[in-house]
């Protein structure tokens, strides 16, 4: 049981995929101008992240505890995403800025895709 992370191959990669974008200055793009595109992005980012974690504990079977479960699945990626928001306000020289609202709409994701893993799963017993 040491090595579970081998259990979340995809999980690792986007997390990493998460920390590199997030880190990484924004280029000006035609969606710019899009209305809060960034709060979508991050709210899609994080549920997409999520859902892949919740996917990854059914599909593995482990039999880990609720807690551990929602210390992994809810918890991680919220105090994650916090981290990220507070080093793209002190740790990117002026090229991110770390905002509330993108904390709010990572936390989000997080729900979001908490709950589709959690629907999924129901779903699919159900077959």
């Amino acid at each position: 049981m040491k090595q579970e992370w081998k259990r979340f191959p995809l999980t690792l990669l986007l997390t990493a995929a998460v920390w590199v974008v997030c880190l990484m200055p924004v280029p000006e793009t035609e969606l710019s101008d899009v209305p809060m595109i960034d709060k979508w992005t991050h709210l899609v980012m994080y549920g997409g992240l999520t859902l892949v974690f919740w996917t990854e504990l059914w599909r593995s079977r482990l039999p880990w505890p609720l807690g551990k479960r929602l210390a992994w699945g809810v918890a991680a990626p919220v105090v994650m995403s916090g981290i990220i928001e507070l080093m793209q306000a002190y740790c990117t020289g002026g090229n991110r800025s770390g905002e509330w609202l993108d904390f709010v709409a990572n936390a989000l994701g997080v729900a979001l895709g908490c709950t589709a893993g959690l629907l999924a799963f129901k779903w699919r017993r159900r077959c």
